[in-house]
């Protein structure tokens, strides 16, 4: 170690114009990072469910269904038509919409004295302006299941316009054209944009806004800490600057390697923040204990020692986020567990390499570098870690006895978590959003697209009748208050024609109904071009993870007892998507947590040269773990996309505190074979350290409290509190642990331990 930090001081010049070089370069490409919200192009391929949710969109003319909502007193006048018909008017020739649905345009079935006859609900050159001609729509509509609560609301208060997008479209841009162009409007009535494309443009939103507030605050707030830590522009500058310089290298990395910022990796900076100035917090806070007069060798013998345990810490930091590449179900959290480990390497690297050369470069003084009497370090030492210090020595039971009872007390709370997959809780509840897809939820049964596709002879008398059999099964289950498909058009048909509602029973009699139905804008939506496949479109009212598990198993088993040669039917849509993910929750959780466990494990136990005081070492962490699902249970934070990620961050981060203790435990250990000593020194010493990265890491995630999406608000403070938990259980727990341990020794093996 010492040959490598006189290397890395000789090689100081190089080193800075390297890093300057590497700055600049992803810095540049850094500024062209896009944003993906998209959550379905998350999800894995080889998912049979993601797989045929996302083949919808391919096969029968998109899966993302937008929707214009109009709110007035009453739908049903001439005046609200004709807003509606601008609207359709306008997104048909809008870029990236292959489908528009509303009263003006959508498909009517009606029987003439002539016969039958198929077009419009309203005759949009000639739209209803009578008292009469108005009456005689408001009936049509609600005599009807294809209006009724599904195009128009049971009040008659409210109107969907409903657009579907191409497959290969920027569905982005196509959302935000909508907006632009429907609010330019300036129409009267009360609008709401609501629907997936919706959902997803306006968590870009939210990124966006996260991404510009929240670095810079993470950045005043960590440099805050250090400044009363380290009482020195210099040691507030060389860990911000590391910190800095690591995200714009993975950030750039990240655009270079063709990666998007999603709605899980859009808080990479702030980690990285968080993570990468504590390494630089280390070294310094290392040389500022060195007391050799010579600047050089001071260098040398800081780096010389630090370098094992920042080493170390950084590899178990980067085992927590690389284990969501082999344990999360989402890409983007894979993304981000490999963004995230790249970072940390960045930052570890920044810290042993740029700022020594800094330092050295520079010839910063010792009063730079040094706190002055009266700085926080002191202060800490006086009124934390002293009296943290008695109460170990007098009283080590008590503090085991205090953390096993938070362990057992959080246990209850354990049973108490929920699982939540939905988007719609990434948006406060006065977030437009939010209360668009309220207003779904309430006026039309939700605006979650549900898909049942049936593969078989579309014209066949026996598959439609089980199609037709399955849509009365679906409207069984509460959350399912609107279906549509061909066996609808097929039924409506045959009782125009005077032989009831229903499917009729040979295929020639359907295809000459079929005959009339060619050519209609509807067809491409519910049909393949080969008539060998057909869906059910449906939408789900409820975004309680409960409802679509039980709404999933009650179709699954409806499929299961029908599902034959003849006609295949599969289920698919955003509540079997949600399931998937709901599943997969539990289960990313449970591995990735144990991968980061068994790793770190092994890391600290070869490293340390012991396996036990590799358990050692995990102790605090775990129990901190533990305690933090029994929080997350009494308080009513659900596992999401964002807080399923906390307990291998906590596991990867926290663990830097416990082998800091003991590294520097088995170094003075070594030195004077006493327990005690050797304990004592690493409380006050270490302890500052870890103090100061403990504020510095908690105050840097607790930033994102102020992030406009929820779950990463709940992700932040559980971070913080993770932090704050492993640093405390560093601090009592592992040094009760390891002097109850050298009393269980025998007296001559008590200096070997």
């Amino acid at each position: 170690m010492e040959w490598l930090s006189k290397n890395i001081l000789k090689l100081r010049w190089p080193v800075i114009i390297i890093v300057t070089g590497l700055t600049l370069f992803f810095g540049y490409r850094a500024g062209k990072l896009t944003i993906n919200s998209d959550l379905i192009s998350s999800l894995p391929d080889d998912d049979p469910v993601a797989e045929m949710y996302k083949n919808i969109g391919k096969e029968f003319g998109g899966n993302d269904m937008g929707m214009v909502a109009l709110e007035t007193k009453n739908v049903f006048t001439t005046e609200v038509l004709q807003h509606v018909k601008q609207i359709t008017d306008t997104l048909l020739v809008t870029p990236g919409i292959l489908t528009v649905t509303s009263m003006t345009n959508i498909i009517d079935i009606r029987s003439e004295e002539w016969g039958i006859e198929i077009s419009k609900l309203i005759d949009e050159y000639d739209l209803p302006d009578t008292p009469e001609e108005l009456r005689k729509l408001r009936e049509r509509v609600y005599s009807k299941e294809m209006y009724k609560g599904a195009i128009v609301s049971d009040d008659g208060t409210t109107t969907l316009i409903i657009y579907t997008t191409l497959d290969d479209a920027d569905k982005q841009q196509t959302v935000i054209t909508v907006k632009k162009k429907v609010k330019a409007m300036n129409l009267p009535e009360k609008l709401y944009f609501a629907g997936l494309p919706m959902m997803m443009n306006d968590v870009t939103g939210l990124i966006v806004s996260d991404l510009s507030k929240l670095i810079p605050l993470a950045f005043i707030v960590i440099a805050i800490v250090l400044f009363f830590s380290f009482r020195s522009v210099k040691g507030v500058v060389l860990p911000l600057l590391t910190a800095s310089i690591a995200v714009i290298w993975t950030m750039g990395l990240m655009q270079v390697t063709g990666y998007e910022i999603t709605m899980i990796s859009n808080n990479i900076p702030i980690i990285l923040f968080a993570v990468g100035s504590a390494y630089a917090i280390h070294v310094i806070n290392r040389v500022n204990m060195c007391t050799e007069k010579d600047e050089k060798q001071k260098l040398v013998k800081a780096l010389a020692y630090i370098i094992v345990p920042v080493f170390l810490a950084a590899a178990t930091t980067m085992t927590g986020f690389i284990s969501f590449v082999f344990g999360a179900y989402l890409k983007m959290i894979k993304d981000f567990g490999i963004f995230t480990a790249v970072g940390t390497f960045f930052s570890l690297l920044l810290s042993v390499t740029f700022v020594p050369a800094l330092i050295r470069t520079f010839s910063l003084k010792k009063s730079s570098v040094t706190p002055v009497k009266d700085s926080m370090k002191n202060f800490i030492t006086r009124n934390i870690l002293k009296p943290v210090l008695i109460i170990l020595n007098k009283h080590p039971r008590n503090i085991l006895v205090v953390w096993i009872s938070l362990i057992v007390l959080a246990t209850g709370g354990f049973f108490l978590i929920k699982r939540s997959v939905n988007m719609q809780n990434y948006f406060r509840k006065d977030n437009p959003t939010r209360v668009a897809e309220d207003v779904m939820q309430r006026k039309f049964g939700g605006s979650q697209p549900v898909f049942v596709v049936f593969e078989g002879d579309m014209q066949s008398p026996y598959v439609l009748d089980l199609m037709n059999r399955t849509e009365q099964y679906m409207k069984k289950f509460p959350e399912i208050s609107y279906t549509q498909s061909i066996a609808d058009l097929i039924k409506q048909m045959n009782d125009v024609m005077g032989e009831g509602e229903k499917i009729p029973e040979s295929k020639a009699k359907i295809q000459d109904l079929w005959f009339l139905l060619d050519g209609q804008d509807i067809m491409p939506q519910l049909v393949s071009d080969d008539l060998k496949k057909g869906i059910i479109q449906s939408r789900f009212k409820s975004y309680d993870s409960k409802k679509m598990k039980d709404f999933v198993s009650y179709m699954n088993k409806f499929i299961s007892s029908n599902s034959n040669d003849k006609c295949k039917i599969s289920l698919t849509g955003l509540p079997s998507v949600y399931v998937r993910m709901d599943r997969s929750l539990f289960n990313s959780q449970m591995s990735s947590l144990a991968i980061a466990l068994v790793v770190v494990l092994i890391i600290v136990g070869l490293i340390l040269h012991s396996f036990r005081l590799g358990v050692f070492a995990t102790i605090p962490i775990i129990s901190t773990i533990s305690i933090l699902f029994g929080f997350m249970g009494y308080a009513g934070i659900p596992l999401d996309v964002a807080t399923v990620l906390v307990a291998s961050v906590a596991l990867g981060i926290g663990i830097d505190y416990s082998i800091h203790v003991i590294t520097h435990f088995n170094h003075i250990h070594h030195n004077t074979g006493n327990i005690s000593r050797a304990i004592e020194e690493t409380i006050l010493t270490s302890g500052k350290a870890i103090f100061i990265n403990v504020l510095s890491v908690a105050a840097g995630f607790l930033v994102l409290l102020f992030s406009q999406m929820a779950p990463l608000q709940n992700f932040g403070l559980l971070v913080a509190i993770s932090m704050i938990g492993s640093g405390l259980g560093a601090l009592t727990l592992l040094p009760v642990v390891l002097l109850l341990q050298k009393q269980s020794l025998k007296p001559e093996n008590k200096n070997s331990f």
